[in-house]
């Protein structure tokens, strides 16, 4: 009786594995569309949750054109990974959109980091680490659903 328990478990985690190489990736590229749409549509109807924070932090923009133009350029990512419209500028345009993210504690850490201390994040600090998994889930799926550029025949990558 355990043997067949044991070959039910192996036959399903075969399944489950079989499943989650083959769905993988586009569900993480809906996800992550899904994540950029919804935030960039919260920034294009003005209510955002982190446009205080995006004010104090880009201050030397005007923040209602900003959010505008944030909003549409997350809009856009969005919809290029839910329907995989050029995948290479869609995840061009989610890594420039994520290095101004990631660059923002260096433009006011106070409001990132407690006391000054880069162990300690704020909320805020929290906020922008997080983009961290964004960043690996656009080059996973920029590793698996792009197809390489090259002129090489053999099929490697040059």
């Amino acid at each position: 009786m355990d043997l067949k328990v044991a070959e039910k478990f192996n036959t399903f985690d075969r399944t489950f594995i079989r499943f989650m190489h083959s769905s993988g990736i586009p569900f993480l590229r809906v996800a992550l569309g899904i994540v950029f749409l919804w935030f960039g549509s919260l920034k294009l109807f003005n209510v955002s949750p982190v446009e205080d924070l995006i004010a104090q932090t880009y201050f030397f923009f005007p923040t209602d054109a900003f959010m505008m133009v944030l909003g549409a350029w997350e809009v856009l990512i969005g919809i290029g990974l839910l329907f995989k419209l050029s995948l290479r500028v869609t995840l061009a345009f989610l890594w420039i959109q994520m290095a101004g993210t990631i660059l923002s504690p260096l433009l006011d850490p106070k409001i990132f980091f407690q006391s000054g201390n880069l162990l300690l994040l704020t909320t805020e600090g929290e906020f922008v680490v997080k983009n961290l998994v964004l960043i690996a889930a656009g080059i996973v799926i920029g590793g698996y659903e792009v197809e390489p550029n090259n002129s090489n025949q053999s099929g490697e990558i040059s």
